[in-house]
């Protein structure tokens, strides 16, 4: 079951590549916020022109373009297509955010605060009073007041109320945020402070209004394809979680779009797993006390933006998709590679590491349902070397850990690994890593997955079988 607003997502999306398919993209561009939302007709929002607002926005990303580049707002969208079919490569996102807010979508939650509910009855204990460091609690009229410009938030008064009078109110894309990247303007809309954020994606999945978009190279895609590019197309593991059917039937599926190959990302794993392996048995031997994983974008730019001093002990061995990519480059020589997966931040990491493309899952199945590509009906295509189990589940908490593991031999009789996993990336787990920074918890080998549950719960996965 998905909700509104990621069906409408969707179907936006495939519509989009159905009219690049038909070759009246440009044409179709300003009357598709319209055709989706006529006049008259139901509307998410408050009313159709704010869902045509926010559908001209989402059409706009997917040219490539944030949202935030706006100047003219009488600019069509058939210009922004002239201008994207013309440039040569996807914006470059090695400096810049992947995600950007639609104003017109963001509903200007209130910001989170602590409230006192019509529950409260003045108790004569007055818990919530005394219970607050700051004395921002008074009783007026036998009710609790809050004076806000005391109130730090911590959520004391919240516990030790007898009714359940008081509760803590939040904006699901701040509290999603484990970085204190998010907050409000003037007007109360969400920005993203690029300085803070980690591009982990959890604003994108977590806001329920669907306000936070990602900006998308589907456009370079569908185009490279069209004018007869080679392009090769990296699956990342995640993928077996989020389809009906196999992995060789997929890969079937992509090849009908015009991929010129297929390959798995494990295959690129294995080769993470093994150079993982000997550079955690060399820094071990060179008497360094932790190393922890790295193929986690999101939790690599935490280190670099907000832990620097703890960046020589993450791994510098490649991730799955560059190994990929090479493996991808070797067998066809001057082609461009599109790695398809679940993340946002690879989309960053793809632009630093030379990688041409990103698509999310989302991305993949509205080319399939643009061309009623049905994945478990297609024929499975031979696979030359399936990637090693270990390799595919790479995807899957602990399973960087596993893969490792089972590459490492040679090791002293005197050593005791000390293997440890942050499932996760969240203000708390933050904290967590901080203390093995400070070498505060015992472990030697860390690793550090930004979902919960690994890559297979990443913010563009699909969420149900496709």
């Amino acid at each position: 079951m998905i909700d509104g607003s990621i069906f409408l997502r969707r179907e936006l999306k495939v519509r989009f590549v159905r009219s690049f398919y038909n070759g009246t993209l440009e044409e179709d561009l300003d009357r598709l916020p319209i055709i989706m939302r006529p006049k008259y007709n139901h509307s998410s929002r408050c009313c159709i022109y704010r869902d045509r607002a926010v559908l001209k926005y989402r059409l706009m990303n997917l040219l490539g373009f944030s949202c935030e580049e706006e100047t003219d707002e009488s600019r069509t969208l058939a210009s922004y297509y002239r201008e994207a079919i013309q440039r040569e490569k996807p914006c470059d996102l090695s400096e810049k955010l992947p995600l950007s807010v639609c104003e017109a979508g963001c509903s200007s939650c209130p910001s989170s605060r602590v409230v006192i509910t019509h529950n409260c009855r003045g108790c004569f204990s007055r818990p919530c009073m005394y219970s607050c460091p700051q004395k921002a609690i008074s009783v007026v009229n036998q009710v609790s007041t809050i004076d806000y410009d005391k109130c730090i938030k911590c959520g004391k008064c919240t516990t030790v109320c007898s009714f359940h009078a008081i509760v803590k109110t939040k904006v699901p894309c701040e509290d999603a945020c484990p970085t204190g990247a998010i907050h409000k303007d003037d007007k109360g809309h969400t920005r993203i402070n690029m300085k803070k954020c980690i591009s982990c994606g959890n604003c994108y999945s977590k806001c329920p209004f669907s306000a936070i978009i990602e900006r998308s190279s589907l456009l370079d895609v569908l185009k490279a394809l069209q004018n007869g590019e080679k392009v090769v197309a990296m699956i990342a593991p995640a993928a077996a979680s989020q389809i009906s059917g196999t992995i060789e039937q997929l890969f079937t599926a992509v090849r009908k779009l015009g991929f010129a190959d297929v390959i798995e990302v494990a295959l690129g794993a294995e080769e993470t797993a093994a150079h993982e392996a000997e550079e955690f048995k060399e820094r071990m031997n060179n008497g360094q006390k932790l190393m922890t994983s790295s193929c986690c974008p999101a939790y690599v730019e935490l280190v670099r933006k907000f832990m620097p001093d703890f960046l020589p002990y993450v791994s510098e061995t490649p991730s799955p998709m560059v190994f990929a990519a090479a493996i991808a480059r070797a067998a066809h020589p001057n082609c461009k590679v599109a790695f398809i997966g679940p993340c946002v931040a690879k989309r960053i990491e793809a632009a630093r590491k030379n990688i041409d493309f990103v698509l999310s899952f989302e991305e993949l199945f509205a080319m399939l349902g643009a061309k009623n590509i049905q994945v478990s009906k297609c024929k499975p295509s031979p696979i030359s070397r399936p990637a090693a189990v270990a390799a595919r589940n790479f995807a899957q908490s602990c399973g960087v850990t596993d893969a490792v593991l089972a590459e490492l031999d040679g090791m002293p009789e005197d050593f005791k690994l000390d293997a440890k996993s942050i499932n996760g990336i969240n203000k708390k787990t933050i904290a967590m890593l901080k203390l093995y920074a400070a070498g505060k918890l015992p472990a030697n080998f860390l690793e550090v997955m930004c979902c919960p549950g690994g890559c297979v719960k990443g913010p563009c996965s699909l969420k149900i079988e496709g």
